[in-house]
């Protein structure tokens, strides 16, 4: 009799312990689900503000085809086109060519004032009452003459050589990278990707005159 109970005991326990293994094999794969939810999620976020930046610039580049006679001029002062970098401080709109007619000096600054208003929405823009939020969170612009949009190792660059023939528009933007360490050169963090590291999309615009 003593040795049946004692059979019984420890048959009770190797279950028990059977349960416990089978909850933590259940845990860990909950926990890897949601890690991977995560990274989709992220991942998703990321494809869309990488579609938006490139759709953004291609509006720009035909904003500037229509109006070609400004967006030609290889200086800011005379086309508003060129941002020298962009970071958040809004140019000036000085008419609304929706209500009135505009020269096409004053249609290229329209032009870049809404494109610029939908890149960062209307939190920061002075005299707005509503709070539209932008497509690129944190972003930086540089449309400029570039003859060497890429570096020696060819990878993109904000700096512009302001020569060359081409028209290039640079956008980055803050992006959550998947390091969360220290600084490194490729601009990763703890934040993620700081969008003043490099340009996410380097892309011409419009044959100019130089």
């Amino acid at each position: 009799m003593q040795r049946c109970v004692s059979d019984r005991r420890s048959q009770r326990g190797f279950t028990l312990l059977e349960v416990l293994v089978a909850v933590l094999i259940l845990a860990i794969g909950v926990v890897g689900m949601l890690g991977l939810q995560a990274a989709s999620l992220q991942a998703n976020r990321d494809v869309r503000q990488q579609s938006s930046a490139v759709r953004l610039a291609t509006e720009l580049g035909e904003m500037m085809r229509a109006n070609k006679a400004v967006a030609i001029q290889a200086t800011a002062g005379n086309n508003p086109y060129l941002l020298s970098n962009f970071t958040g401080t809004m140019p000036s709109a000085t008419v609304n060519c929706f209500t009135q007619i505009c020269t096409s000096t004053q249609l290229a600054q329209s032009d870049i004032y809404g494109w610029l208003t939908r890149i960062q929405g209307t939190a920061a823009v002075t005299g707005v009452s509503s709070n539209v939020p932008g497509e690129l969170p944190g972003a930086r612009v540089v449309v400029c003459f570039d003859a060497t949009p890429y570096d020696g190792g060819g990878l993109p660059q904000w700096e512009c050589s302001n020569s060359g023939g081409m028209v290039v528009v640079k956008i980055g933007w803050t992006r959550l990278g998947t390091s969360r360490g220290t600084s490194t050169a490729d601009g990763s963090n703890a934040l993620g990707l700081n969008e003043a590291a490099r340009p996410s999309v380097v892309m011409p615009l419009i044959a100019g005159n130089t």
